[in-house]
């Protein structure tokens, strides 16, 4: 029998690249797993994946930043799959209206055609702020209420690269992956005494429908920035999305992690620990 046999997995920003292979590799194991997602056709396309596999999926439409939407997405997840065992936490993102145009400030730009760090609005770092930090803020809240009082439940975010040292253009995503760290750190800490273990994933560099455009031109030929990626990951390549899960069901499983809490682990390809000679 597996751990996750009879688990209840709630994964938030389901229907992207990342997030459906982390639901089809936890319903692979046995666990029931809640697809929310703002996207809702999204979330049913992994439904109907893991539906096709044998597994057991509900996706929701949900908005993680409106805790209204939270809290009808946990009733529906009561009624239909039970309480919550496992939350992972991965919704998020960066936005253009967050990101410089130039990665180096020069004299002129303030005055110029160009998005320079001064153009950045307030509101555009606010949400893509929220959107990480508050978006694992609230379904926290309403999802950990589920795990007071039982064995084995965990919780676990995403992080970034951009939390050990922030990449160039992207100050705000940077910043709030920072936050997602730190964050993780002290649910660690103040969850510790009634068992409930926080950790988070620190993917390196994956292709996804957020950054390919950054990454390939129209030609599917590899841009500048990944060119400089890929000289600083000293395996050479992007990772593959199936090379996080062995990460995530690790963490998960309380049988084998069950003293693993209050880390930030880097799945990077060894991007982290290059220094660049």
């Amino acid at each position: 029998m597996s751990f996750f046999d009879g688990k209840t997995a709630v994964i938030t920003g389901a229907g992207g690249v990342l997030c459906s292979v982390f639901a089809k590799a936890l319903a692979g194991e046995g666990c029931a797993v809640a697809l929310l997602d703002l996207n809702k056709q999204a979330a049913q396309a992994v439904e109907a994946e893991i539906h096709a596999a044998g597994g057991k999926a509900l996706a929701i439409e949900c908005n993680v930043l409106e805790k209204d939407s939270l809290l009808a997405a946990r009733e529906e997840i009561h009624k239909r799959l039970g309480a919550c065992d496992i939350l992972l936490n991965g919704a998020g993102g960066n936005s253009p209206k967050c990101t410089t145009q130039k990665e180096y400030y020069e004299p002129g730009d303030l005055e110029g055609d160009v998005t320079s760090f001064f153009d950045l609005p307030r509101e555009g770092f606010g949400f893509v702020f929220d959107l990480n930090l508050q978006g694992t803020l609230l379904p926290t809240q309403i999802f950990a209420a589920d795990m007071l009082g039982r064995e084995d439940c965990c919780i676990i975010n995403i992080s970034s690269m951009n939390a050990f040292t922030p990449l160039t253009k992207i100050p705000a995503y940077s910043a709030a992956k920072a936050a997602v760290s730190n964050f993780t750190q002290w649910l660690a800490v103040h969850f510790a005494g009634v068992g409930i273990r926080v950790n988070a994933i620190a993917p390196g560099f994956f292709v996804t429908n957020q950054n390919r455009a950054l990454l390939f031109d129209q030609d599917g030929n590899p841009t500048p920035r990944s060119h400089k990626i890929l000289a600083a990951t000293p395996m050479q390549r992007f990772g593959q999305p199936e090379e996080l899960t062995g990460t995530l069901l690790w963490l998960a499983d309380g049988g084998k992690a069950g003293f693993v809490t209050g880390t930030v682990i880097p799945v990077d390809g060894g991007f982290s620990a290059y220094s660049g000679v």
